[in-house]
């Protein structure tokens, strides 16, 4: 009776009264009862259960924390703390045969982003990116997508931007606490000398994309690496081993104290058999000629015959390769990619031509061998052949030609004569002047140096069946043996199959590097690799050596003749595109007798090579061995 009044009077919020107590016998059941059992609650009992259970999962989370992930969590701890900060290694220099610098490295600031160091707080996030963005003057939407893209826990750094001015760097340099995530990187980038000159073989380096990254997995993304031309293909000679410098950051990334110092190795260093004062002549030279034709394009090859070394690479016009290892702008970047004359295409081992008139040589070379014709083999020449309806005409009547005359007057009818066949002499036929153009390194890649070589075309009779549909004719024969039809080369493989010629008959794997001067003193030498050799006797070589000298003498090149060294050569002139357009080619190698320097220039749309290329040929040759016998460089 007590406690239901008990409870009633407290649910109506009254007291008990006092003769309600009082009324208790001292041994009652119901005082032993109020007294022996506490009063509680269910509430009270849930709420002690619940703090019971979260003080059990605390101490287990602190338990499986410190104990079992002990380890693992100091570590992470420790990594934010401790850092290797990359030192950047100084990339190998690059010298022309004559130890000319060709490139440098110069000093640059690179502003990177390290997202576990960015603040959490999106307001300072906000901040941070507008601030960074109107000091680096870019947009804040670019800025942001760099910084919301990244795994906020990541230490990797991501590139901001590149070369950044010396204000830039400076005003970044002062305001660090104020940027959380954001550093500066120190690096370097290229500075090359004469860039639009030495493009086509320098490359050029940039920033590494993410398809690099797949075939150099350990480099940062942070880094730089070899675009195109030598930088690319010596990439892991020209690369040095970077440094690293282990310091104490606090939460903001900031270095607050150096732990030790691990020192960069430098890059080796290229030393090419590239002759960066030749390289230069034969430039200035074509921009000579294309004020008087009005021409805009051209190439041209020297090599040493005795070796294989590049003397010279040029394809104009050339661009500047500073744009991209400093960092181009957008707007340079697609004028280069829309400008007409193609300044990034490597017309000197990427180009196919018609070799026109060049290719005779080794026709003849081919014909000798082969015995379809002799050193005294005569025909007729009245200015052309007549094949039933067809008519091929010579650019001239030559009269009574042997193959001597042949080469030095370029005459078309000895040549028809010799590839189909005509009157006195049976055809030598496509099949084994595409023999003699493999071994001579036409049609197929030489395997120079730097990326981007083409092959160039050699044609059979089932190349035209299966690319054109039509069957091979006596005309095709004709075409090729006078280097047009179907028959393509590049520069590249005209200069080189010239050396072959000048030498006797070995073909070198053209190659620019001449050693490798190692970090550690020593120097690893680029041994010549013959492709092919002794297919000509050295009998028939000499007949064909003979006509390209008499070209000189008496043919299509008589302006060389007053050269302080004896010159052979083969001019070229070769159609393309319609009747009226042809190009001008001029190859040639000096001294005669014992012969330093090949060459072959082509000027596109040139004309007639006798009159673009053989003065552009006059004046380097002049050059070079002028400087030569003065002893300069």
């Amino acid at each position: 009776m007590f406690f239901k009044k008990y409870f009633k009077n407290r649910r109506q919020g009254k007291g008990i009264e006092i003769e309600d107590v009082t009324s208790f016998r001292e041994n009652s059941p119901q005082r032993e009862m109020l007294i022996s059992e506490p009063i509680d609650s269910r509430g009270f009992q849930f709420f002690r259960f619940l703090a019971i259970s979260i003080f059990l999962m605390l101490a287990f989370r602190v338990f499986y924390l410190q104990v079992m992930r002990g380890d693992y969590y100091g570590g992470l701890a420790k990594e934010n703390r401790m850092r290797y900060v990359d030192i950047k290694a100084p990339r190998g220099l690059i010298y022309d045969r004559n130890g000319r610098e060709l490139v440098r490295n110069i000093p640059s600031f690179d502003v990177i982003f390290i997202p576990a160091d960015f603040s959490r707080d999106a307001s300072e996030k906000n901040r941070d990116i507008r601030g960074m963005a109107e000091l680096l003057n870019m947009n804040d939407q670019n800025m942001a997508a760099i910084t919301n893209s990244q795994d906020a826990d990541s230490l990797n750094p991501v590139l901001v931007k590149s070369n950044i001015s010396e204000e830039e760097a400076l005003v970044l340099s002062e305001r660090k606490k104020d940027f959380g995530g954001f550093q500066l990187d120190k690096t370097a980038v290229r500075q090359y000398e004469n860039g639009a000159v030495f493009s086509a073989v320098m490359g050029y380096t940039g920033k590494i994309n993410r398809e690099e990254l797949k075939k150099y997995p350990d480099y940062p993304l942070t880094d730089y690496i070899g675009k195109m031309g030598l930088e690319e293909s010596y990439e892991k000679y020209l690369r040095g081993i970077n440094g690293k410098q282990k310091v104490e950051v606090d939460s903001a990334g900031n270095i607050k104290k150096n732990l030790g110092t691990e020192n960069p190795t430098n890059g080796n260093d290229l030393h090419l058999g590239l002759d960066a004062g030749l390289q230069e002549k034969i430039e200035e030279s074509l921009q000579k000629m294309f004020e008087q034709t009005g021409t805009k394009t051209a190439a041209a090859v020297a090599i040493n015959p005795q070796n294989g070394e590049v003397l010279a690479l040029v394809s104009l016009p050339g661009f500047d390769n500073n744009l991209f290892s400093q960092g181009i702008t957008s707007e340079d970047y697609e004028k280069l990619l829309g400008d007409a004359e193609k300044p990034m295409f490597n017309r000197a081992i990427s180009g196919e031509y018609p070799p026109g008139s060049t290719l005779k040589p080794l026709v003849a070379a081919a014909a000798l061998q082969e015995k379809t014709i002799s050193p005294d083999t005569t025909i007729g020449c009245s200015g052309g052949i007549r094949i039933g309806s067809y008519n091929f005409p010579d650019w001239k009547t030559h009269g009574e030609t042997d193959v001597r005359k042949a080469i030095a007057e370029s005459c078309d009818v000895f040549f028809y004569s010799v590839g189909g066949g005509w009157q006195n002499i049976p055809p030598l036929g496509i099949d084994r002047i595409k023999k003699y153009a493999d071994l001579f390194g036409l049609g197929k890649i030489l395997g120079i140096d730097i990326p981007g070589e083409t092959s160039g075309l050699m044609p059979t009779q089932s190349w035209k069946q299966e690319k054109i549909g039509e069957r091979w004719f006596l005309g095709d024969d004709y075409h090729s043996a006078i280097g047009q039809g179907f028959d393509t080369a590049t520069p590249l493989q005209l200069a080189n199959y010239i050396a072959a010629v000048a030498n006797g008959g070995t073909v070198y794997r053209p190659h620019l590097l001449s050693y490798v001067k190692k970090n550690d003193g020593t120097e690893e030498k680029i041994k010549p690799e013959i492709l092919s050799k002794n297919f000509v006797s050295s009998s028939n070589m000499e007949v064909v050596r003979e006509g390209m000298r008499q070209t000189v003498f008496s043919g299509t090149a008589q302006s060389l003749k007053d050269l302080p060294v004896e010159v052979a050569g083969k001019t070229g002139t070769a159609q393309f595109g319609g009747e009226n357009k042809t190009h001008g080619w001029f190859v040639s190698f000096a001294p005669y007798d014992n012969p330093e320097i090949a060459m072959a220039v082509l000027v596109e749309g040139g004309g007639e090579g006798h009159s673009t290329a053989v003065p552009v040929t006059r004046e380097t040759l002049d050059w070079y061995f002028s400087r030569r016998d003065n002893g300069t460089k």
